[in-house]
């Protein structure tokens, strides 16, 4: 039966057909894999940590426990859930640690290194006038700041949501939590969000755009 499951769910979802070869020492397959997620991986981390280095080292950890315990695995999900779940659980420990030991940070975190929604965004208006671009510049820093305010678990819960696109129950696999509990989080964080951001949208003149976040929730219900 659990053979039967593997295939099915292989069928469904080509990393984890990838993930099975893995498991059969396929080297070819970990190197796909690995470079099917690393980007992704590093910019979630750099998310939750705030540091473009420790996003790199949290980044290979992942793939060096995935190496490592490539023959216990059984998929139960996607794969991009269970490497995302590893992945929360080492960007928690290392928040913990950081936390215990507090030290003081001898760079600044490269706004550009925070991910591939806001590099592609950022890349779009190139082509634009320096000042539009010292504006896009300065809209990441406020996100980046925004995103900081937020707790350890909102601010998980809307970087998977926004920058990996996860629906609430993929998140709430990778978090170990209910739908409903994930929902409750974005809806805070997005407050939260809403409110350090409004300065910065108001510097044209123009308005916010009123929220969707109640409609968006009543359609993930």
């Amino acid at each position: 039966m659990t053979g039967q499951t593997s295939a099915i769910m292989a069928l469904r979802d080509p990393d984890i057909r990838l993930m099975l070869m893995v498991r059969a020492d396929d080297q070819a397959a970990f190197a796909e894999l690995v470079g099917r997620y690393q980007n992704r991986l590093v910019a979630v981390m750099n998310h939750l940590v705030g540091h473009p280095d420790e996003a790199e080292d949290l980044a290979q950890e992942v793939f060096l426990r995935v190496y490592r315990n490539r023959h216990k695995y059984t998929p139960t999900a996607k794969f991009a859930t269970w490497l995302f779940t590893i992945a929360n659980n080492l960007a928690l420990n290392a928040l913990r640690d950081r936390k215990r030991k507090p030290v003081v940070p001898l760079d600044t975190p490269d706004p550009n290194a925070s991910g591939p929604w806001q590099a592609n965004h950022l890349a779009a208006h190139r082509d634009h006038p320096p000042t539009h671009q010292l504006q896009q510049q300065e809209l990441a820093d406020v996100i980046r700041q925004a995103l900081d305010q937020l707790n350890d678990r909102q601010r998980m819960a809307v970087v998977l949501n926004k920058f990996e696109d996860m629906n609430y129950a993929d998140i709430a696999d990778v978090m170990g939590l209910t739908t409903k509990a994930v929902k409750s989080l974005l809806s805070r964080a997005r407050a939260r969000l809403r409110e350090a951001l409004q300065p910065y949208i108001y510097m044209d003149g123009v308005p916010p755009p009123p929220p969707k976040f109640d409609a968006d929730d009543a359609d993930e219900a």
